[in-house]
């Protein structure tokens, strides 16, 4: 008498099982659009609309800030505010422009606890990195201070670096850099307030500089206003022996191309 053939001869009881729990599961909460709610194929998507508004920031861009430019000036195109004012960071690289969708994705995640949407939003920082993640010893997020980390219960750069490293396989290493000084909320803040409000504000951890020395750093924050708090965070990760560091962020702002 011959063998029974498998239920599921390719894949396993395991996996199979998986497929139909996660089938059953869309059936009472169906994949929904990440920006409007519309059903969508998957989870962690957005709709062909919602997509279609995206302001994603693509090449021509300056090859330091990342600032779009309107022509393209050649490869390795610097803006003249980077010449003018050079970043204490390498290069800056976000996905897109803080408006729109962008901006509700980021208030999703740091303002009504949608830490489900960090795994997309890491996927599309990944891309926009630009092989900065690709070649990183360290993933590390700007930290929040531990009385504010208590009042959010969650800290939304982390969320976001930790998605990346779970997805690229580079190192997440959230101890390193640590907020000492506990500072006011940037937002509503002039540039130079914002600067003088985050001076001296973080330190790496005496573990953690051991490690660091000559380490390529990926530090990653959800937006890029002023560059004030990365500005701070890199300054400390390079008197720490930090080697080159890349600030990734999912949107930034922009007054305009150049």
């Amino acid at each position: 008498m011959g063998c029974e053939r498998p239920l599921f001869p390719e894949e396993g009881w395991g996996r199979a099982l998986g497929r139909l729990v996660s089938g059953a599961v869309d059936l009472v909460y169906p994949p929904v659009c990440c920006g409007c709610g519309r059903l969508v194929g998957s989870h962690r998507a957005v709709c062909a609309l919602c997509w279609s508004t995206l302001p994603l920031i693509e090449r021509p861009f300056c090859d330091i800030l990342g600032t779009p430019f309107s022509v393209d000036h050649g490869t390795g195109s610097v803006s003249p505010e980077a010449i003018a004012h050079p970043p204490a960071f390498d290069r800056l690289r976000s996905v897109a422009i803080h408006e729109g969708i962008a901006r509700d994705l980021v208030h999703g995640l740091k303002y009504r606890d949608r830490t489900d949407l960090a795994p997309m939003m890491a996927e599309w920082m990944i891309r926009a990195s630009d092989g900065a993640v690709a070649s990183a010893d360290a993933i590390i997020p700007v930290p929040l201070h531990a009385f504010r980390l208590w009042r959010r219960r969650f800290n939304q750069s982390a969320e976001l670096a930790r998605a990346i490293a779970r997805l690229s396989g580079r190192p997440y290493q959230p101890d390193i850099l640590k907020r000492i000084r506990r500072t006011s909320r940037q937002v509503g803040l002039a540039k130079q307030a914002r600067e003088d409000n985050v001076r001296g504000a973080f330190a790496v951890s005496e573990s953690g500089k051991a490690g660091l020395r000559g380490k390529s750093v990926v530090l990653v924050d959800d937006v890029y206003t002023t560059g004030a708090t990365v500005s701070a965070a890199t300054r400390a990760l390079k008197r720490a022996g930090a080697g080159p560091v890349t600030v990734l962020t999912f949107a930034r702002a922009i007054s305009g191309l150049i």
